[in-house]
């Protein structure tokens, strides 16, 4: 490499200049040569050939400008760029969010490199900068660099290899059990490993208190690939024995702080943790004591078929912290899935009547909860409050932040579980795998497979920040930056790239290892519109790789598939949205689910008006049963309704993509290429609880068992459908949160449910000021009105009717056909467009006189939905001649009104009751 040292080399800019580019990184590094500058920077009607540029490097940080004057420091270089023109095509395909921008070379004009790869190597473990002047010699744009392209041309993807010959975190020698480590950290200038014996091989004790063994990491041998090593020999040496406890310590230059850190971290591959995460664990997970008999003699039950599948969405402190049948120490943890309780005798009922799968919220490692009992706050909620007091979510907020309670969905460590969830004296190092294993093998003894929500489009922190890991090794590559080099936050919190080789490593690797490590039977994505479908693609074919040997059957994806703002650094993906990820990028069918918000709002109506109770939808009365504060004129509630009826039959039939159809804003409401594409549902965690939105929706008036049912008749439309449907817990209890409208800290107070269904959660007082208070005069009103509360019976009644839903929904395979060919042929809908009835569903599956073979007992099966309050009559034509009688489940089951519904072969007449969802058979 060849530089000449500037250091006492400064040019002078006019003080009145003042100088664009100052405030982040503007320009890219994209490969060992290449550089890209923004047109913005360059001066207006300046040519390129008149513009001076240089790549400006300091090993310390050296490099500033100070009032014009740029000065270099003791060890600041300057190196020389040439302009070449607009970025390549093939670059811009690969940045499109590049196009415009200047291409900058570091070769001379003969086309000779000015930088060899180990220089561009060297220059990257520093500060690095770009300078443009004008002829005269004045500074006229000074920036940062944002690196990560580079980053990932030189490193990224060979270290981004499934082949097992480059390892990350920690493995373990074959023939004596010695510990190896790598961490991966291509920009460090100096990487030390920091260990602990623990004398335990399960690593199952507290911080040791003692000076740690200091080994000095090597580059992993071979063509370098960013990895720094501690081989198993190394750590023999050293006596570094299994279980130990472990830190990095990373000497690496931190654009945000603009000087070189020493950063002592966590491993971002991390299996195992000591509480709040304050070391890593080095923990073979093979081990017999880390393996449970149930984990280990309870099989994942079979699912024929995804699409059949019924999904329960379930908060591990959820279930258990108000649960007075479980043991006090194991109320909110993993260990309260195990033992006879209301709440798993509760989950029996639900599997046996057709639940199979249960979906947790978050059980990685996430940073907003004290996992040390002796540092959680209780909340002290005082006595005697009425149900709209304020005082109840003031003492919620006072202590939130050190409560045991949140969601989250905060990520720390990607690849260990959480260990708040642990028993006391169990969160440190294999004990909490190990009571994370038992649980998941009692829910498959129970007869539910189990889904993990992942959170891989952000992280808890950044930067230097106290819960931040990946930042703190490579500064400025795994999390978006934003145009000018500030970190997006779309996603609320720090943007992770999944689209950059490492990023989607740690998620394929996080995903593999649930399945290989923990038997986990299928991923929920947060905010999956973040990622792209290449990065789905790769992540379901890893997962293809182990899942026979693993679980025995296909690993179930599904997420929210949301649009993302065009503002997004991921709006140049393609994304893994609604419509994009049932077949991959080369066209290969890949199974992965979406939530349905179509047929969510079909049902409940508008839920982003300032005022919650307006803009009814099908289940909650629009034009059938108008509410006190629907001032729309006729027709246009008329139009309305057609339109969400026509969302929910959409949904019914699958939501498959059709010729036409109905709109749902800018883009077609059907989008799936399988049934197994799309999730219906009417209620999850993050909005309010069905039981709420009906409060805000239906007349005030409206007695409590037509509360129940217009609840029913919701859980009905997702349920007896052809596509995976899913439950938020304790919908079927008519769960309230007191209309908390976002309860990811509102605390167990606001969050617990009561099993026994004594108590639904109405009334404990209004909801978080912070996500809340511009309602709270609605809320307040509501929530003093005692006839709103449901009492046990009422609850009673909403729990059997339920599961009578679960039972029709697996009591004929003609309900989940799973074929987008065998929907399109044998479901139908006769009341449809001008023949329809306002309020009114009828789906009919045809089995065609049994040729299908699908179902032998049964020549067809009738759905039918009446959202109107009162019972309703109408004719199919169609369905002259043919013998239905109402399904034996709901003829002996706990809804006695469903029990009046009648056809009538001879006329086609078919009459249901108000607000009741009837299946009819034909055998």
């Amino acid at each position: 490499m060849t530089m000449t040292p500037t250091a006492h080399v400064h040019h002078e800019a006019p003080i009145a200049h003042a100088v664009p580019g100052t405030d982040g990184s503007r320009a890219y590094w994209l490969d060992a040569s290449t550089l890209a500058w923004p047109p913005e920077l360059i001066p207006a009607g300046t040519h390129e050939t008149a513009l001076r540029l240089g790549l400006l490097t300091s090993p310390t940080g050296s490099v500033r400008l100070e009032e014009g004057v740029l000065r270099l420091g003791d060890d600041g270089y300057e190196i020389p760029l040439r302009p070449v023109g607009t970025l390549d095509e093939d670059t811009v395909a690969a940045h499109p969010q590049l196009a415009g921008h200047l291409a900058l070379s570091l070769l001379d004009e003969t086309g000779a490199p000015r930088l060899e790869r180990e220089d561009v190597e060297k220059l990257l473990t520093g500060q690095v900068a770009v300078v443009q002047r004008a002829a005269a010699g004045w500074v006229t744009a000074f920036t940062g660099v944002q690196t990560w392209p580079v980053i990932d041309r030189l490193w990224g993807t060979r270290a981004a290899a499934r082949d097992g010959s480059a390892p990350l975190g920690v493995w373990f020698d074959e023939s004596d059990g010695a510990p190896a480590f790598a961490l991966w950290a291509p920009t460090a200038r100096r990487v030390t490993l920091l260990t602990w014996n623990t004398g335990d091989p399960t690593g199952s004790v507290p911080d040791v208190d003692a000076a740690p063994v200091r080994t000095p990491a090597d580059r992993a041998p071979g063509t370098w690939d960013g990895r720094w090593e501690v081989s198993a020999e190394t750590s023999a040496a050293v006596g570094v024995r299994p279980g130990c406890q472990y830190l990095w310590e990373v000497e690496v230059y931190v654009p945000d702080t603009g000087r070189v850190e020493t950063n002592l971290v966590t491993d971002p591959c991390s299996r195992a943790l000591t509480r709040d995460s304050r070391r890593s664990v080095a923990v073979d997970l093979d081990q017999h004591a880390l393996t449970p008999t149930a984990w280990v003699e309870n099989q994942p039950p079979v699912i024929a078929q995804d699409s059949a599948r019924a999904i329960y969405e379930l908060h591990v402190r959820d279930f258990s912290a108000a649960d007075h049948t479980v043991p006090a120490p194991l109320r909110g943890t993993y260990a309260a899935f195990g033992v006879d309780s209301a709440g798993t005798r509760h989950l029996r009922a639900l599997a046996a009547a057709g639940i199979d799968t249960i979906h947790l919220l978050p059980v990685f490692d996430f940073s907003s909860v004290p996992e040390d009992r002796a540092d959680q706050r209780v909340p002290e909620i005082p006595s005697g409050t009425t149900p709209a007091s304020r005082r109840p979510q003031a003492a919620v907020a006072a202590v939130a932040d050190r409560d045991a309670y949140n969601w989250g969905y905060d990520p720390f460590h990607w690849m260990a579980p959480e260990g708040s969830y642990a028993r006391e004296g169990r969160q440190d190092g294999g004990a909490r795998t190990r009571e994370m294993r038992a649980m998941i093998g009692s829910l498959h003894g129970m007869g539910l497979q189990v889904i993990l929500d992942q959170v891989f489009n952000h992280t808890a922190d950044g930067g230097q920040g106290e819960h931040s890991v990946l930042d703190r090794v490579v500064p400025g590559y795994y999390h978006r930056l934003d145009a000018v080099g500030r970190g997006e936050g779309f996603t609320c919190c720090h943007d992770v790239a999944t689209e950059r080789a490492m990023a989607e490593r740690l998620m394929i690797d996080a995903c593999v290892g649930w399945v290989r490590d923990y038997r986990v039977d299928g991923f929920r994505f947060d905010l999956m519109g973040y990622h792209s479908t290449d990065t789905m693609s790769a992540l379901r074919q890893a997962l293809e790789e182990i899942e026979d040997d693993a679980v025995g059957h296909r690993v179930f994806l599904y997420g929210e598939g949301w649009e993302v703002p065009e503002a997004s650094g991921s709006r140049h993906l393609r994304r893994a949205v609604q419509g994009q990820v049932g077949s991959g990028p080369d066209g290969g069918f890949l199974g992965i689910g979406t939530f349905n918000d179509r047929v969510r709002d079909g049902l409940l109506g508008e839920r982003f008006l300032p005022d919650p109770r307006v803009g009814q939808g099908l289940a909650t009365g629009v034009v059938v049963d108008p509410n006190e504060h629907e001032e729309r004129p006729a027709e246009a509630a008329a139009r309305d309704l057609a339109w969400r009826t026509e969302l929910v039959q959409l949904s019914l039939a699958g939501n498959l993509r059709a010729a036409g159809g109905p709109r749902y804003g800018y883009a077609a409401a059907a989008y799936g290429d399988e049934p197994v594409d799309s999730i219906a549902y009417v209620e999850a965690h993050d909005d309010e609880a069905l039981f709420d939105w009906l409060v805000y929706k239906l007349p005030t008036t409206t007695p409590m068992d037509q509360r129940v049912r217009a609840q029913l008749l919701a859980l009905a439309a997702v349920t007896l459908g052809q596509t995976p449907c899913f439950w938020a817990a304790g919908t079927e209890l008519l769960r309230s949160k007191s209309l908390d409208r976002d309860s990811y800290d509102s605390g167990d107070h606001f969050n617990a449910i009561d099993w026994t269904g004594q108590d639904t959660g109405w009334g404990r007082g209004l909801p978080s000021a912070e996500r809340n208070f511009d309602r709270w005069l609605i809320q307040a009103d509501l929530l003093m009105r005692e006839d709103l509360r449901p009492r046990p019976e009422d609850v009673a009644k909403a729990r059997e009717m339920a599961l009578d839903l679960l039972r029709l929904r697996r009591s004929t395979p003609l309900l989940t056909l799973g074929s987008a060919e065998l929907v399109r042929e044998r479901v139908s809908f006769p009341l449809s467009a001008e023949r329809g009835v306002p309020g009114v569903i009828v789906m009919v599956v045809d089995d065609g006189g049994g040729d299908l073979d699908i179902d032998p007992a049964l020549d067809g099966v009738v759905v039918a939905l009446n959202a109107r309050p009162e019972t309703v009559t109408v004719r199919i034509e169609e369905l002259t001649g043919r013998y239905l009688r109402l399904s034996d489940i709901q003829c002996t089951g706990a809804d006695d009104v469903v029990r009046s519904t009648h056809f009538d072969p001879a006329t086609g007449e078919l009459t249901v009751p108000g607000r009741t969802a009837a299946v009819l058979v034909e055998s």
